[in-house]
């Protein structure tokens, strides 16, 4: 099951309600499973957009790397 973004945030805030009651909340409520959850998936996210500027760089170098083969082999 794929989450969007508004069904992620409006999550986040039902768990961060059912947190606040305390002793209060719904009995078998897993909010700190959800917590977790909802932690990995920001955790993701950076990883994400990490690896993405990686592949952007890399992809940055080899196109550097190719035109400087191709103008060495003019050369020759």
């Amino acid at each position: 099951m794929i989450l969007s973004s508004s069904q992620i945030r409006a999550l986040r805030q039902r768990n961060d309600e059912e947190l606040r009651k305390g002793n209060f909340a719904k009995h078998g409520y897993p909010a700190n499973t959800i917590q977790d959850l909802l932690q990995t998936i920001e955790a993701l996210k950076s990883e994400k957009k990490k690896w993405k500027k990686v592949a952007q760089e890399r992809g940055e170098l080899l196109g550097r790397l190719t035109g400087m083969l191709e103008e060495y082999n003019k050369q020759k």
